[in-house]
């Protein structure tokens, strides 16, 4: 697994991909937060405060994260170097860990420069350091296990077609249905509950972690909708 891991970092760096994932994350959240006018913007809200940042991070790491994992297995399928792999003296959830933890990894390190927001935002609060920091953390906690997730959804869609594009498309989809999908559905009482099904999206788990509330449930959520997508992979790569 670890072999399979420098692999995929290394080609992540080797080339722009890494560099523009990063770039793209932090250049995006920058723009919205601190200069374009809208209600994303920071310094216009008048509150010393990130939920602008995690109301757009989800957002922004729906279209990049499946930039990152489309290439995953689907190149490797186009290539023909699938089959050479799994020729090789390793497991098969080995090798999806492998793609797993080297995509992860570069979205966490996307992530880690943007705490320098919280030092930020912590010196224009009023009294200065005035933050919510549990809400923060909470919020940090969260915006990982959905960015795990979605890296997970992403390898799926990765095993489904050779082509990248077909791979980039299937993921945001499920990607955007996932967040944002069960919420809209919730609005129509002809689904029933309308609390149960909004609770079936990463929306509202993500949002009750953002309150700086950990519950189990929520973490729970996250962790099975990822293994269940590993799971898949692996499933889609065992036919090869």
């Amino acid at each position: 697994m670890f072999s399979i891991l420098k692999k995929e970092i290394n080609s992540f760096f080797a080339s722009p991909i890494g560099y523009l994932v990063i770039a793209a994350f932090l250049l995006l959240n920058g723009l919205f937060l601190w200069l374009f006018k809208g209600e994303f913007n920071v310094l216009d809200n008048g509150f010393a405060d990130l939920s602008s940042f995690f109301l757009l991070s989800p957002w922004i790491f729906i279209f990049l994260i499946p930039a990152v994992t489309m290439r995953s297995f689907s190149d490797e399928k186009k290539q023909g170097t699938l089959e050479l792999l799994l020729t090789k003296p390793i497991g098969h959830m080995q090798l999806v860990l492998g793609k797993y933890f080297g995509a992860l990894i570069l979205v966490i390190i996307a992530i880690l420069p943007t705490l320098l927001y919280v030092y930020t935002i912590s010196k224009l609060g009023n009294p200065e350091g005035n933050l919510d920091m549990g809400s923060i953390m909470g919020s940090y906690i969260g915006l990982l296990f959905l960015a795990a997730a979605y890296v997970a959804i992403g390898l799926f869609a990765s095993t489904l077609s050779d082509n990248q594009i077909v791979a980039f498309i299937v993921a945001v989809f499920i990607c955007f249905f996932l967040f944002f999908g069960f919420e809209g559905l919730s609005n129509y009482k002809l689904f029933g509950d309308s609390f149960f099904i909004e609770k079936l999206g990463m929306s509202s788990h993500f949002d009750s972690m953002g309150r700086g509330v950990l519950d189990t449930r929520d973490l729970l959520y996250f962790i099975s909708v990822t293994l269940i997508f590993i799971v898949l992979t692996k499933l889609n790569i065992k036919k090869h």
